[in-house]
């Protein structure tokens, strides 16, 4: 059963606050809506949309590159450059050791009593026989010198010759326990007459990263020939002996104390090869890193975009 105040509000209802609004604003809403949709372009005639009109699609301007293209095109070209420069190299170098080849495997040379210091470039790496009587009181220690992971010196001891001149012998090398004399075994200072078969060997020069010899405190760093020569009053003249390599024989000779010599052959370093092969592939990959820099589009939204003529 229905009671009193819900059966007053179904005979004598109360308007909606929100119709009410709504019927009052009307005429006023309509107005501004036409205001705001007389001007709209939409209803202008001829209007075109601009998602009507076809896209055009465009590039959006070519690649800039700043100053650093020079610097990428200079690294090819440079490596081209020395990889030329190396296969100059390559040729002389083998030219060179195959004319100091030639010479080692003639009939050794035996030694003026004088010899010009000016002629012993065109005999480098020529094999001779010098004789006369080795002065070890006069002996120089160049080094250090590594031979077989081992430290040790080069012996240089003068070589006095008929008539009074001398001349400078590289030895070989011994171990540093066997730098003085009284540690040697006696037989590897060899008082009497000797000749001594070795290789003539122009004077050799001195790199950056080498000391300066102290012969007051009787210090040699390499082998100068000319200031070694001064030292004890001999010729320039600089003969390195040679031996047949022997493992025992070695072995023998590092207890005794007796100087290794070297071999007779050619030990000028030939790395121009592989010099060449380097810059060579320098060049080729990076001139293949410029082309794809330089022939490479850009990509997705910066390509292309779309272009509409008519904005309305």
């Amino acid at each position: 059963m229905a009671t009193p105040r819900l059966l007053s509000r179904l005979l004598f209802p109360v308007p909606s606050v929100r119709t009410a609004a709504f019927t009052r604003t009307t005429p006023q809403l309509r107005a501004t809506a036409q205001r705001r949709f007389a001007s709209n372009p939409a209803d202008q005639p001829g209007f075109q949309s601009i998602l009507d009109q076809p896209p055009v699609l465009v590039r959006t301007g070519r690649k800039r590159h700043g100053p650093g293209l020079l610097i990428l095109i200079a690294i090819p070209v440079t490596a081209f450059v020395l990889g030329t420069w190396q296969v100059k190299r390559l040729e002389w170098k083998t030219a060179l050791m195959a004319r100091l080849e030639d010479r080692i495997v003639k009939a050794p040379l035996a030694l003026p009593p004088r010899i010009d210091p000016a002629a012993i470039e065109d005999f480098d790496y020529r094999r001779v026989l010098a004789t006369g009587r080795f002065r070890h009181d006069q002996e120089m220690l160049v080094g250090p010198r590594i031979h077989d992971g081992e430290n040790g010196y080069q012996v240089v001891t003068p070589l006095e010759r008929p008539g009074g001149t001398k001349i400078l012998v590289n030895r070989g090398w011994i171990a540093k326990s066997k730098k003085n004399h009284k540690d040697r075994d006696r037989d590897t200072l060899p008082t009497g007459e000797v000749t001594v078969e070795g290789l003539l060997r122009a004077p050799w020069k001195k790199n950056m990263f080498t000391p300066d010899n102290r012969p007051d405190i009787e210090e040699f760093y390499f082998p100068d020939i000319e200031q070694m020569a001064r030292l004890v009053g001999a010729q320039p003249v600089w003969v390195e002996e040679t031996t047949v390599p022997d493992f025992i024989d070695e072995l023998n000779a590092k207890a005794a104390g007796k100087p290794i010599g070297r071999a007779a052959e050619v030990n000028i370093r030939n790395n121009h090869l592989q010099y060449i092969i380097t810059w060579y592939g320098l060049s080729f990959a990076t001139s293949i890193m410029l082309y794809i820099l330089v022939r490479k589009p850009v990509g997705g939204t910066m390509r292309r975009v779309r272009q509409s003529k008519d904005w309305v």
